[in-house]
């Protein structure tokens, strides 16, 4: 059975960048960051808003860890990365090997299936299709931004889950990993265009959507042409606001607007912004997070 080495580091929060950085370029498979008082009083929670990186890099105390595929490997790394000037205050913890399959197992096991209703599931590809799900989808960390695990997106989902959409054409605006609109796809919608202003993102849509069996238009923003009976944005509020305009004028008679990544002290103002064209109501909310929908009179 094959074995990877790897390299754990305790380094200062404020060169968790540079070092991971060093590690990439001296060839690790892959680098993680730790909180190196993870489980103590001084644990710290350490993360930002979707679609935004952390406030910071990594942590008071960081443990690095990195996988290089043998011993040597993994012992030069070191040598060389503590030779650099910003390698004062490194310290290497220790270098042990992992079973190359129980670190394909534990990463795996950080993603479960998520219920989005009781019927309708997210499944990783490594993982059985629940019993009770009716409509699953098969999504992968990864390239993919959004696993159907945070609040903003399960609200999106739900929201779908409850009202479909069947008739008109649907439009996601920036996708990320397309599984917004591969959801709509899957409950009954037939003509849908995913954008985003990221390539990486349009690919994986359409990776995604072929695992899926899901028929879409993926590309950049000025693929998204026409009216639409439904445009989902699930973003940030800075953007919402930038983007009202344009988005609106998607919009067909009769039409629904869902937006998300909002935080609930945002639904006034976003509320306000969009009023020239519809009257947006909060539509569900979860953990401090809004889902906000309208209809086009």
């Amino acid at each position: 059975m094959a074995h990877l080495v790897e390299l754990a580091l305790i380094c200062p929060q404020d060169r968790v960048e540079l070092v991971s950085d060093a590690l990439m370029e001296l060839e690790a498979l892959a680098v993680a960051v730790e909180d190196a008082d993870a489980e103590t009083e001084d644990e710290q929670a350490l993360f930002g808003e979707p679609g935004m990186p952390p406030p910071r890099a990594g942590w008071q105390r960081s443990i690095l860890k990195a996988l290089y595929p043998d011993q040597p490997s993994a012992t030069e790394a070191a040598t060389v990365l503590l030779a650099q000037d910003f390698a004062q205050d490194l310290h290497v913890q220790g270098l042990h090997e992992v079973d190359e399959q129980d670190w394909v197992r534990i990463t795996q096991a950080q993603f479960q299936p998520v219920p989005i209703t009781p019927e309708f599931w997210i499944v990783p590809s490594w993982h059985e299709t629940p019993a009770q799900a009716r409509i699953a989808m098969r999504l992968d960390p990864g390239l993919a931004f959004g696993t159907g695990t945070h609040p903003t997106t399960r609200m999106c989902l739900r929201w779908l889950a409850r009202h479909g959409r069947e008739d008109g054409r649907v439009l996601d605006y920036g996708c990320g990993s397309g599984i917004l609109a591969i959801a709509a796809g899957l409950l009954g919608a037939k003509q849908i265009d995913a954008v985003d202003i990221d390539p990486a993102a349009v690919t994986a849509t359409l990776h995604n959507a072929e695992v899926n069996q899901v028929a879409l238009q993926a590309g950049l923003p000025e693929l998204a042409a026409g009216s639409y009976q439904l445009v989902i944005a699930n973003i940030l509020a800075t953007p919402l606001k930038l983007l009202a305009p344009l988005l609106c004028a998607h919009l067909a008679p009769g039409a629904s607007l869902l937006l998300a990544g909002l935080l609930e002290r945002q639904a006034d103002d976003i509320a306000a912004v969009y009023a020239p064209w519809l009257s947006l109501q909060v539509a569900d909310r979860e953990d401090g997070w809004v889902l906000m929908s309208g209809r086009k009179v």
